[in-house]
């Protein structure tokens, strides 16, 4: 866990980026907020629209982005309303919060946008709760939460738009039609169960904290499709909690509310809750762990019972997540990891063609958009294999078959972008080996994907380039005999996985990845 988070590539900063500017926005609409004279439970509120505005919003394009980010006031402020008009109406008031739990995760059906509208009016019933806001304070949460989602646009948007200069991000489309409308109604169900057990478990541990329960299942859900992620990703939220309510003993119980350290520590929890998102749920789970704690230390309220009251509703919630994915109309981990491989074999398929038609001297062939497609594609794999690699997975069997099929996918990528690159040559030709190469390793990818036999003939040797002679010749004759030899060498490399694939993939029942 350590190594991944300190050791994880960050191409382009891109994530130190990302969290810069979340610490920037989320200041700033917290300063407009006080310039705007609102109490502190309106910066509170102010400060996690913004927070939300620049953390869930994932369109695909800038546009997209501002579009879903407008949006968000207009689907958060009638939540907020309700939640404050219902204050003094308990049984409304568990009512309408899991009606907002089905129809947030509902909403994922819409892609992106439904998701982040989804999750922002969760936590708009949330924040309402944690600051037990009444019809009273209504105009000025609503204030709070326009001033702050238009500060966040301001910096997201105006300020520091980095995403301008970089192409739009490759995402695998979901599934299409019933398909995708049956796996959200699914795992809407899923969630308004578990949230309704941790509701009614959490009122026994705490008449006052329930939520905490409620919230912990709803962001077990986010992301995950089989039981195995939700059960993997319930227990890394309690680990991630425990973490930080440790850290929290450290850094927050010393400083007594104390306004100007514990804003830096609010600011440093920020900041690693946006740079560790992408690579563990853990360490984001312990610097949000960190946040709350130094934001009830600001309204003065943190007491030992209260962190230890936060671990029990953490706990409820991440059991809730558990037993409704486990018995309310459960999905396999291998029926999900399987559909994800499907899908980055095919993708290998479509940037073999594209690479091939590229190296016949097609002039509008181009394989790269499927290179970016089959990255976010293996994230995916690795996300659904988890539950087989966890360290307290005891099959040892399946744990170890999966990670072979997890070394044979990354040999797959890293084959295909080498072939990539040398079909991006603009030296590279196209001869019958290489035509015979390309078409092998279709064929290798239809026999894993269409239940055909894997092909058995002779693999293609990349031919070594010949020694550039002593005497003088063009440049050209000695470099594209290189270009193909690599070319020959990527696409043996590829079939070469591709065929040691097989024996995993087609495990008999009982194995390794079938059953889980």
């Amino acid at each position: 866990m350590l190594k991944r988070v300190f050791a994880a590539p960050d191409p382009g900063r891109a994530r130190l980026r990302f969290a810069a500017r979340a610490v920037l926005g989320i200041g700033l609409a917290v300063v407009v907020c006080g310039l705007a004279g609102h109490s502190l439970p309106g910066a509170v509120t102010g400060g996690l629209a913004a927070l939300l505005a620049l953390f869930t919003v994932t369109d695909t394009t800038v546009r997209g982005q501002a579009v879903t980010t407008a949006l968000l006031p207009v689907v958060g402020i009638p939540v907020l309303a309700a939640a404050a008009e219902l204050h003094d109406h308990p049984v409304a008031r568990d009512l309408a919060f899991l009606a907002v739990v089905g129809a947030g995760v509902y909403a994922r059906r819409w892609g992106p946008r439904g998701h982040s509208l989804g999750v922002f009016a969760f936590m708009t019933f949330f924040v309402a709760q944690f600051l037990h806001a009444t019809g009273g304070q209504l105009p000025e949460l609503t204030a709070a939460v326009v001033l702050s989602v238009l500060s966040a646009s301001a910096v997201r948007f105006g300020l520091w738009c980095y995403e301008r200069r970089l192409p739009p991000a490759a995402a695998p489309a979901p599934p299409a039609g019933s398909a995708l409308a049956r796996a959200t109604t699914r795992q809407a169900v899923q969630a308004a169960s578990g949230a309704a057990f941790a509701l009614v478990v959490g009122q026994m541990v705490s008449g006052q904290r329930w939520y905490w329960a409620v919230g912990a299942t709803w962001w077990v859900f986010v992301n995950t499709v089989s039981r195995g992620e939700t059960l993997v990703r319930g227990f890394r939220r309690v680990l991630g909690t425990v973490l930080g309510l440790g850290l929290g003993a450290l850094l927050v119980v010393p400083l007594h509310g104390a306004v100007l350290p514990t804003v830096v520590l609010v600011a440093v929890s920020v900041f690693g809750i946006f740079y560790t998102a992408a690579v563990s749920y853990t360490w984001m789970m312990l610097w949000v762990t960190l946040l709350a704690e130094s934001l009830y230390g600001l309204l003065g309220v943190l007491t030992p019972g209260l962190v230890a009251l936060r671990l029990a509703e953490t706990a409820v919630g991440a059991l809730g997540a558990g037993l409704a994915v486990l018995f309310v109309l459960p999905v396999t981990t291998h029926s999900v990891t399987d559909a994800w491989i499907q899908r980055a074999l095919r993708c290998v398929h479509a940037c073999t063609a594209e690479a091939a038609a590229r190296l016949a001297g097609v002039a509008d062939a181009d394989p790269t958009p499927h290179v970016a497609e089959l990255e976010q594609l293996l994230g995916r794999v690795r996300l659904s294999v988890a539950p087989l690699v966890h360290p307290l997975n005891p099959m040892l069997g399946r744990k170890r078959r999966a990670r072979r099929v997890l070394a044979l996918l990354d040999d797959c990528a890293r084959e295909i972008r080498g072939l990539v690159a040398v079909a991006a040559d603009p030296e590279a030709s196209h001869d019958a080996r290489l035509a015979t190469a390309c078409w092998r390793v279709e064929a290798a990818v239809e026999a894993l994907t269409g239940g055909t036999e894997p092909v058995t003939a002779t693999p293609v040797t990349a031919t070594p380039a010949p020694a550039t002679p002593a005497t003088a010749t063009p440049a050209t004759d000695t470099v594209r005999p290189t270009v193909e030899a690599g070319a020959l060498a990527h696409l043996h490399g590829l079939e070469r996985a591709l065929t040691d694939l097989a024996a995993p993939l087609r495990a008999p029942s009982g194995s390794p990845l079938v059953g889980a």
